[in-house]
């Protein structure tokens, strides 16, 4: 579900996992355990992006339904350690975003959008909470934009999405060979500069996240329960229809 390939110095990891890349319970364990090794390989730079048409397409809502709360008790944690995998890997990462995959991508460094692509944090509409990782990943990111991004639901595109600090430009040609040369440009500054650096700006959030058990136990319940069942089940209802 995902490819891994050397682009000079860069590392690129591409998410290949069905139509739009949606994120199960099996593609964030492999996106958890592929981190973690490149982390152990002292792998540098890294751009992450999506095959196909989609970057991705956020939590695959559909094994959600099919899977009850068994399923979400399974998929809240996952969703927890991608993100913050993502969020502390200590090189430098550009998202290549050509459609959704919002929260994965704002725990990285750096964000290129296309001209015509969507991103946006669309879970509360549906009924979804979030975890405390993808809290703090999109508070880290948007700042003081975190509150309408998160409890507006909205979609954005190019400038918009750069205003709320979802993008930081957009790449109207190919956006992974931008990204790569970005990646390359940031890893030429001295690794052990860049880590320290960013392990820094980063610890308040990341201390956040890893003091958040409370918050997350009741995430799965939420997720799990009838009602939200049956909002998610009309959601996909009404994607189906149009």
């Amino acid at each position: 579900m995902i490819e891994i390939e050397a682009v000079g110095t860069v590392q690129v990891l591409t998410f290949s996992s069905g139509r739009v890349n949606a994120q199960d319970v099996e593609l964030l364990k492999e996106l958890t355990g592929a981190l973690g090794e490149l982390r152990s390989s002292g792998a540098g730079a890294l751009v992450v992006t999506g095959a196909g048409r989609a970057f991705s397409a956020g939590v695959d809502l559909n094994r959600v339904v099919d899977g009850g709360a068994g399923y979400t008790d399974r998929l809240v944690p996952a969703l927890s350690e991608a993100f913050e995998a993502m969020f502390s890997y200590p090189g430098p990462t550009v998202a290549a975003i050509n459609a959704g995959g919002c929260v994965l991508a704002c725990a990285c460094d750096r964000r290129l959008i296309g001209p015509e692509a969507q991103i946006g944090a669309s879970e509360v509409r549906v009924g979804v909470a979030f975890p405390v990782a993808a809290l703090e990943v999109m508070r880290y990111a948007c700042g003081d934009r975190a509150e309408d991004v998160l409890l507006g639901g909205r979609l954005y595109r190019g400038d918009e999405a750069i205003a709320n600090g979802l993008a930081h430009r957009v790449v109207a040609d190919d956006l992974v060979e931008a990204a790569v040369a970005e990646a390359s440009d940031l890893g030429g500054i001295p690794f052990d500069a860049y880590r320290h650096t960013k392990a820094q700006l980063r610890a308040p959030a990341l201390a956040r996240m890893r003091a958040g058990g409370g918050i997350d136990s009741e995430v799965p319940a939420l997720w799990g329960s009838e009602e939200t069942q049956r909002r998610i089940a009309a959601y996909l209802e009404g994607l189906r229809r149009r």
